[in-house]
């Protein structure tokens, strides 16, 4: 730390109490009384140096020549500034650094110790001194802290911007460059930066560690101060997304809850808060209003977590309300574990806040689905051509982030059906590519809620499309006792076609294969487009074979149902299921038959 050093006499001071003696060995011709110090001085040197001091020992000398007392309770810096004024005065040797320069130019400015009371005075050592004090990193954060002292005297004197633009400027350079001196760390503060910076690495625009050099400096600030040297370093040009990372470190420092997970599964306990619950809520608001609002600059990851410390905390309803927002503007960038929040309301009801994500998701929707998309549904090709490829991705990692987290809550029986229903038809029809993740939500709700009437199971199963599912999710569903018997049938009628139209692409593709091989029907010397013709065919017949033995296996799982429930009467209108004509035998009605199967012996070498 730098300093100055002035005087060449020896003390010439001691302290008795609370009273400050001179002891050159005269009486003492005026006391001055500054808080509840008394200092026994003498005139001669104090009016030399002071023109507020001459003033006022003029005007309390009697005509006796008694001791004169003077109270000078205002003077910036106290008793403690006023003892190194006195030394300043009476040419005592005393040292002037980063951390008392600030109040002794304020006081020395407050007695008007100017040139025209002396030369070198102290406003110009203490001026000279504040600009070699600003040509450096951590004499300038020094010289800040001390500022709120005299603040007001600072503003006035222009020491606060001066100091704040100072740094402002430094922070948005390379220190390298300039060969500015920074603060140096020791192992327990490396380790302490280490853990706060750990995790803003998901940040959109991961900074370089030298990006982030005077995050800790800065943090080590009050809150005005901070927000005031922050504002300026972003006005300075700083990136947005080194200002939003700045501020979470902060956060981080003064806020426990900030450094723990959402869900009931965090077993971490946070350090017991050194601030009260009411500094920690206006803590948190004023930081997230000083958060650039600006897409990506935090990490949903950290806004999730201010999002959560908000409630716990009681933040204002208008905070809240802006954590949530910021987070549905990029939905599609947060992870599942952070959407978990536990409910903390009064009346909790169920385990989560499903409101609270229902409010982020529709604010996700109010920005990335057209108008035209949510009036009516649409299909994935439509989708694409209306909403377009950037639209689409959003809105694809969103519907499969919701279908993860119905699965999550789903087996949460105070969950009402109303509320999980809100949530999936939230998202559009075409962002979901595959139903299978809205199918498992479904299933384990379904699981969880055995309650339900058939008409609620029904209702809740719309919430999927049959004809979207995958081959492993037909099969499952297929085989789930808990599905209506309808969505089952829907589930055996949707793979069976998928079956028939997988069958007929193979036998175009065969025959387009052996017409494009062999397209005159010339045989060359060696015969080898027959030979090649005949392998295609075989593995065609191949596939055939294996299909086949699928579409048979869903035949007897469609006999085993219907054995067991009575009521089939309404599939073959419904999906043009027919029985065999002429038919009296009551079982062959069972016998479900289409146009488009195939049946016949997998040897016969006619097909």
């Amino acid at each position: 730390m730098a300093s100055m050093k002035l005087g060449s006499k020896p003390e010439a001071f001691r302290r008795e109490g609370q009273t400050w003696v001179c002891t050159t060995g005269l009486p003492s011709d005026v006391t001055i009384e500054v808080g509840e110090i008394s200092f026994l001085l003498h005139k001669f040197p104090l009016l030399s140096r002071s023109g507020l001091l001459k003033k006022l020992i003029a005007e309390s000398t009697s005509e006796d020549g008694s001791s004169s007392i003077l109270q000078l309770h205002d003077v910036p810096g106290g008793a403690k500034t006023f003892e190194l004024i006195t030394k300043f005065c009476y040419g005592v040797k005393l040292e002037i650094t980063a951390l008392n320069v600030v109040s002794l130019r304020c006081a020395a400015e407050h007695l008007q110790m100017t040139e025209n009371y002396g030369a070198d005075n102290l406003i110009g050592y203490t001026e000279s001194f504040l600009n070699e004090v600003f040509s450096n990193w951590p004499d300038s954060i020094k010289a800040l802290e001390t500022c709120e002292e005299v603040q007001n005297f600072a503003e006035d004197l222009h020491i606060f911007s001066r100091c704040i633009d100072s740094l402002a400027m430094k922070a948005c350079s390379d220190p390298d460059l300039f060969n500015w001196q920074v603060t140096g760390r020791n192992d327990a503060k490396n380790q302490e930066e280490h853990e706060l910076l750990n995790g803003m690495s998901c940040e959109s625009k991961p900074q370089s560690v030298g990006d982030n050099w005077w995050f800790y400096d800065v943090s080590l600030l009050s809150l005005p101060l901070y927000k005031r040297l922050i504002l300026a370093i972003e006005s300075k040009g700083m990136k947005s997304e080194t200002i939003a990372a700045s501020l979470i470190y902060y956060l981080r420092r003064f806020l426990p809850l900030m450094n723990r997970q959402s869900s009931f599964k965090d077993t971490n306990h946070a350090t017991i808060p050194t601030t009260s619950e009411a500094d920690q809520r206006g803590l948190l608001e004023e930081i997230v209003e000083l958060i650039p609002n600006k897409r990506g600059v935090t990490s949903s990851k950290h806004l999730l977590r201010l999002l959560r410390t908000a409630m716990i905390l009681r933040a204002s309803p208008s905070c809240k309300e802006n954590l949530e927002k910021r987070v549905g503007a990029q939905l599609d960038q947060a992870s599942l574990v952070d959407l978990l929040i536990p409910n903390m309301g009064y009346s909790v009801e169920t385990l989560y806040d499903i409101d609270c994500i229902q409010r982020i998701l529709d604010h996700f929707m109010s920005i990335y689905q057209p108008a035209s998309l949510s009036a009516s549904p649409c299909i994935t090709e439509i989708g694409t051509l209306i909403a377009g490829v950037d639209t689409l991705t959003p809105m694809t990692m969103v519907a499969n982030l919701v279908d993860g987290y119905l699965a999550e809550v789903a087996s949460d029986a105070n969950l009402n059906l109303s509320k999980f229903q809100a949530l999936a038809v939230a998202i559009p029809d075409y962002a979901r590519p595959l139903d299978d993740g809205i199918y498992h939500a479904i299933d384990v709700y379904l699981k969880a809620h055995t309650w339900l009437t058939d008409s609620e199971r029904e209702q809740l199963c719309r919430l999927m499309n049959c004809q979207k599912l995958s081959l492993e999710g037909s099969s499952h569903a297929a085989q789930n006792e808990r599905l209506p018997l309808r969505v089952i049938v829907q589930v055996l009628f949707f793979e069976q076609l998928r079956l028939r139209t997988s069958i007929s692409g193979w036998f175009f593709v065969s025959e387009n294969l052996e017409n494009s091989q062999n397209p005159r029907g010339n045989i060359g010397p060696s015969g080898s487009c027959q030979v090649d013709s005949a392998e295609t065919t075989e593995n065609v017949r191949e596939r055939l074979l294996e299909l086949e033995k699928e579409c048979s296996s869903i035949r007897k799982e469609l006999q085993k149902l219907t054995k067991t429930k009575k009521s089939w009467s309404i599939f073959p209108k419904r999906f043009g299921f027919r029985r065999k004509s002429g038919s009296s035998n009551p079982n062959e009605s069972n016998n479900v038959n289409t146009s488009s199967s195939v049946n016949k012996n997998p040897n016969n070498e006619s097909s």
